[in-house]
């Protein structure tokens, strides 16, 4: 999400289950794999562009930023990580094309593959890729501790691009004719689209790909999209599909109401016994998360992780009762991730949310919780009819989290979500030259811009698609709706950077 890696598809949170986490982890190692063959096929053109047979990948370089921008008092700083690629850019009055990071580490890939290269090819942009603040690399070692961890925001995220942005420009005697362009996918797609409205003078456009603009505490939407995906015959869905995952998790939630801890111990192949109602809604999380990685990340990772495999495994009666299909796709969802078992242990979760050691790669587990708990919110709830998976995904077990590991309370996590909505608008955010970009099998689109704003506001939603699809290299299984799409985003940006392309692609 390791995110050693590059930090797009994101956010799906919640202490209901670590399984997400895995498959975050799981599917950023694939972007970067796709990235390393896509730069591999490209080297030929990047050695023309070198003049020489030899590829140099740009280095990571490190920028010291305040640690708190809004007081002047505090003269403590951190160093941020960010990557330069020129190779594709033509200085005099070629674009700047910004990349940002998440909630997790970035690598150079991040300036050497995606849409956002390919489009830096065509109009020989400047690629500048920065990693957002207290994840990966760019965090001080007592960055965790309890006392540092308000100086975590995307208040101070966008004031960190806006002084990377007047170092860039210096370093590399920017003029007006530069005009920079964002991109970001899932949270940094939101910071990208921050970005243009708070920094408008700074910013040209920017594009916002499965961006969650609407802060939300009781995210109910999530598991309905959830359950209109399983439905959906575009991505091999059914509403027996649906129907059948439904049952299967009725299954589940009626023994663990009969206390028989034992045979679901077994069954999905828990590392420790079940103690108490922490642990009941551990494993009920494991299991929802096996679901709902799979419509979030459909097709990521290989034909086995897909929407239709899990309908065509859920259809299989031959495999029994509905209960007994979600046992093997939950052991088939092991097998891929090389897992012995599974931790359903809530106190191990808390134990290591509670953790203030610094790894400088991977998912910042510890550190998202805490934007979720002073930020955004975002918890993925079932407590509602149509939700097909486990009851036990409560909003409280969620937001108890805040208190117990941040000292939040519920009611100030609230309080978080309401001043966040009114600070940048939510999915109203009144600004100009940015292109919301959605796929609709995405759950994350709910909370994002779905239909145009304004003549400069615009809105895109990919039929059958998932979580940041557009921002991958160009596949050739990608469906004609995606293609279709990344036409769109292109000839967009070229009508604001209002010139033709200076280089084909």
């Amino acid at each position: 999400m390791s995110l050693l890696l590059l930090a797009r598809g994101h956010s799906a949170l919640g202490l209901g289950g670590r399984n997400m986490w895995l498959i975050k982890e799981k599917v950023l190692q694939a972007r970067e794999q796709r990235a390393r063959d896509h730069v591999r096929e490209g080297q030929r053109w990047f050695s023309a562009a070198l003049g020489s047979a030899q590829h140099l990948e740009p280095q990571e370089e490190f920028f010291p930023q305040p640690l708190d921008h809004f007081n002047r008092q505090n003269n403590a700083t951190y160093k941020q990580r960010y990557w330069v690629n020129t190779k594709l850019w033509e200085p005099q009055g070629g674009p700047v094309f910004l990349y940002i990071g998440g909630e997790g580490a970035l690598t150079t890939y991040s300036v050497l593959a995606g849409e956002h290269v390919d489009l830096a090819r065509k109009y020989r942009a400047l690629l500048v890729a920065v990693e957002h603040r207290y994840y990966g690399a760019s965090i001080n070692p007592d960055g965790l501790n309890h006392h540092n961890l308000h100086f975590l925001s995307s208040q101070q995220a966008l004031a960190d691009l806006a002084t990377m942005h007047a170092f860039i420009s210096h370093r590399y005697n920017l003029s007006k004719l530069n005009k920079w362009i964002c991109f970001g996918g899932s949270y940094p797609g939101s910071l990208s689209a921050w970005f243009r409205l708070k920094f408008p003078h700074l910013v040209h456009a920017a594009v916002a790909s499965s961006a969650p603009v609407r802060a939300q505490l009781d995210f109910t939407a999530y598991n309905k999209v959830v359950s209109r995906s399983l439905a959906n015959p575009v991505v091999g869905g059914s509403p027996e599909c649906r129907a059948t995952v439904g049952a299967a998790f009725g299954a589940v939630d009626e023994m663990l109401a009969r206390g028989e801890s034992a045979a679901l111990e077994r069954d999905f192949r828990s590392c420790r016994p079940l103690d108490g109602p922490g642990d009941y809604g551990a494993l009920a999380g494991n299991l929802a998360d096996v679901v709902m990685g799979t419509v979030q990340y459909n097709r990521e990772l290989g034909v086995d992780a897909t929407i239709a495999n899990l309908c065509r495994l859920m259809a299989n009666t031959r495999l029994g009762a509905p209960y007994r299909r979600l046992v093997a796709l939950n052991a088939g969802y092991m097998e891929r991730m090389s897992l012995n078992c599974t931790d359903n242990s809530y106190q191990s979760a808390l134990e290591e949310l509670r953790s203030e050691v610094v790894k400088p790669y991977g998912v910042g587990e510890r550190q998202w919780y805490y934007q979720t708990c002073a930020e955004f919110g975002y918890y993925q709830t079932c407590e509602d009819e149509g939700c097909p998976l486990s009851r036990w995904l409560t909003l409280r077990s969620q937001v108890d989290v805040c208190a117990q590991v941040f000292g939040i309370s519920a009611s100030s996590v609230q309080g978080a979500v309401d001043f966040t909505n009114d600070y940048y608008g939510a999915d109203r955010p009144k600004a100009s030259r940015i292109f919301f970009v959605n796929g609709d099998i995405d759950p994350w689109h709910a909370l994002s811009v779905l239909r145009n704003q304004s003549r400069s506001e615009l809105a895109l939603v990919i039929n059958g698609t998932a979580h940041c699809a557009n921002m991958n290299p160009p596949n050739t299984g990608d469906p004609p709706s995606l293609q279709h799409a990344r036409q769109i985003i292109e000839d967009q940006i070229g009508e604001w950077l209002s010139r033709s392309p200076l280089y084909p692609l």
